[in-house]
């Protein structure tokens, strides 16, 4: 049965530095492309009928460097828009807010976890109507592929902080007995800095 493949980017300067980066347009590091090469074997030399992919070049180069021809560039696809947090780390943020919690407060002059929900809900019906066709890549970013994840398996968009995902790895979804389930989550592509094993970096 074919599956929604969710392929985080690899490092940037800002994610290795945990800095919330969401339309900060960077480029990956020297270890963010190694990484990226290293998903062309995490996705197993299958052919994906469609690749989706947030219009950031951290994500369209992850895509290239791992071998996937992009089909459409999907604005749903961006990061979840931190506002006034961009470039910010969660430890300096709460300094100010000690009881901030990304996933329930959002963020001011950004987006709310229902505003992340609603645009992962319409990237997820657009692979959901390319899967007759074969598997689905969705190549992009942590915060907003995790929202993805909990709204797959009917969970609000604040499910998607108990789903770490680290730069460079390879999720599924799928189905069991006509149930939306995870399959696979957070699979380490690489296994050195950024990875599976690291404390995980805000994008």
């Amino acid at each position: 049965m074919a599956e929604i493949v969710l392929i985080r980017h690899g490092e940037t300067t800002w994610s290795a530095s945990h800095r919330h980066t969401s339309y900060t347009d960077l480029e990956l590091t020297p270890d963010g492309e190694r990484q990226a090469r290293e998903v062309a074997g995490a996705v197993g030399g299958r052919r994906f009928a469609a690749v989706l992919a947030s219009p950031r070049r951290r994500a369209l180069r992850t895509a290239e460097l791992a071998g996937l021809t992009v089909t459409e560039i999907l604005d749903d696809l961006a990061e979840w828009n931190y506002g006034g947090y961009e470039g910010r780390t969660t430890d300096q943020i709460r300094q100010e807010r000690p009881d901030w919690v990304l996933w329930t407060d959002g963020c001011p002059d950004g987006e709310s976890p229902d505003q992340v929900a609603e645009r992962l809900d319409r990237v997820l019906a657009r692979a959901t109507t390319l899967l007759e066709t074969g598997d689905v890549a969705l190549v992009g970013h942590g915060h907003s592929l995790r929202v993805a994840g909990a709204r797959w398996i009917g969970l609000p968009a604040s499910g998607g902080g108990r789903l770490r995902l680290d730069t460079a790895t390879v999720s599924a979804l799928g189905y069991e007995h006509g149930r939306p389930v995870i399959l696979r989550w957070n699979s380490a592509a690489h296994s050195s800095a950024g990875g599976a094993g690291t404390p995980p970096a805000s994008r």
